[in-house]
């Protein structure tokens, strides 16, 4: 095992036992997840609280674990479920990342990369890593079926695309991401004879408008080539098709206080957050922080075409805006949440603060597409985005929690991180980690409760 990892997992049990000591009564979401995981501990499957709005997936984990070591369901056992899955988060990184890379991995599961622990870290898995909550198990099962697929292992694949559906919903759309990324890695470095069908996909940052265009007009030409591997998704889909149609909708539980919304600016919140956390790998390219802004600013006011594209863009996005902008009641009601502060000291504070906030979302956008495509093709570049569409859109309420699996599979994407730059990284995430677990166990919150993401 490296050091880098012992000292991870040697932190994650030290600051579980501390949770637990400190906050040892269920808190925010667990009041509804640990009776519901007890009850299914005892045997009682049909028990279920109609507040839940997820599937049973983590419960199941907690009584396979329950079995397997003997352990009890009480509230410190059943938050070791998570904590165990963020210490196996930076095992399954470490392929991802080395697959982005195009590398082989560590011969030895025990010694992952130190950029695979570094993003273990990011502060939203971190934190909800040691409460009973579903965001870690299924981030992990999302990034062991984008691993599988890339393997082109898809009958495994997909039996863990179902078992991540069964943490979050939501995850059917990153199964079918996990195909389609692995195909576009197979149609690159493929083997093609002489007048065989090929996609055109050109490297990311030399392609053009007209390349998006000319790749999807390509795709019909190989789509006999791919189907093949799609066949275990299918029985995916058709599982999940049934379960929506028996539960009459996605959301389990509570679907008042769930209904999908048409909410544009989420994907704006997105791009901003992700920036504000991976900040260290954005400057860490070619050229340092000046590069990056020099290539910012071509992309965005280059010539005559593209200052008017971002003129027309940022009008565009400023309409979706003033249209979509949803002040949920959760978010304006609980101050337990920094995004409460984030909205009312920020986006409130003068009602032409979230428009001129428009072009910083454009540019944070290109600084990432400048990023993650430097050994991207085009279409991989832009099929990330394209699929955090239908899992942020619809989602009225702006929570750090919704942006964790993308924002983990946009930084495996960048595969030329320098070592500082990683450091940085780490650096950066100890102190939010530090800030915000100190705060959530120590701050006197008497009466009102604990400060949490």
């Amino acid at each position: 095992m490296s050091s880098l990892y012992a000292a991870f997992c040697t932190l994650c049990i030290t600051v579980l036992k501390e949770v637990n000591t400190i906050v040892d009564e269920p808190y925010m979401d667990e009041p509804f997840h640990i009776p519901q995981a007890q009850a299914y501990c005892r045997g009682e499957f049909e028990t279920w609280d109609p507040k839940i709005t997820t599937p049973p997936g983590l419960y199941f984990l907690s009584v396979l674990l329950k079995r397997m070591f003997l352990v009890k369901c009480n509230v410190a056992m059943l938050r070791l479920t998570p904590a165990l899955t963020l210490m196996a988060l930076p095992i399954a990184l470490t392929r991802l990342i080395s697959y982005h890379k195009r590398e082989r991995p560590p011969p030895s599961i025990l010694t992952p990369l130190p950029e695979a622990v570094v993003l273990a870290a990011f502060p939203v898995a971190w934190f909800f890593g040691f409460l009973y909550y579903t965001e870690v198990p299924s981030l992990l099962f999302v990034v062991c079926t984008i691993v599988a697929a890339s393997q082109q292992n898809h009958w495994l694949a997909a039996l863990l695309g179902l078992v991540s559906c069964t943490f979050r919903q939501t995850n059917i759309v990153w199964v079918l991401y996990a195909y389609a990324s692995s195909q576009l890695m197979y149609l690159r470095f493929r083997r093609t004879a002489a007048g065989e069908a090929r996609l055109h996909d050109p490297p990311s940052l030399s392609a053009g408008p007209g390349d998006l265009v000319q790749s999807i007009m390509t795709v019909p030409k190989i789509l006999l080539d791919i189907l093949p591997a799609f066949v275990p998704y299918t029985l995916v889909l058709a599982v999940f098709g049934a379960f929506v149609v028996w539960n009459e909708g996605i959301v389990l539980g509570d679907k008042a206080n769930h209904i999908p919304t048409l909410h544009i600016p989420q994907l704006y919140y997105f791009v901003a957050s992700a920036t504000f956390f991976g900040w260290p790998v954005l400057i860490s390219g070619k050229g340092g922080v000046s590069g990056l802004i020099r290539g910012v600013w071509t992309r965005m006011f280059g010539n005559k075409i593209r200052t008017l594209a971002t003129i027309v863009v940022c009008g565009v996005m400023s309409v979706t805006v003033k249209l979509f902008t949803i002040h949920h009641p959760f978010l304006l009601s609980d101050n337990r949440h920094y995004t409460f502060y984030v909205w009312r000291r920020i986006y409130m504070l003068h009602p032409l603060v979230p428009h001129l906030l428009v072009p910083v979302y454009v540019a944070c956008a290109w600084a990432w597409f400048l990023r993650a495509g430097e050994d991207q093709t085009l279409l991989q570049n832009v099929l990330l985005p394209v699929f955090v569409v239908p899992t942020l859109l619809p989602t009225p309420l702006l929570e750090p929690r919704y942006f964790l699996i993308p924002y983990v599979l946009l930084r495996s994407q960048v595969s030329d991180v320098a070592t500082w730059g990683v450091a940085l990284e780490g650096l950066w995430y100890i102190i939010v980690n530090g800030m915000t677990m100190g705060v959530f166990l120590y701050l006197p919150r008497d009466g009102v409760g604990r400060f949490m993401w």
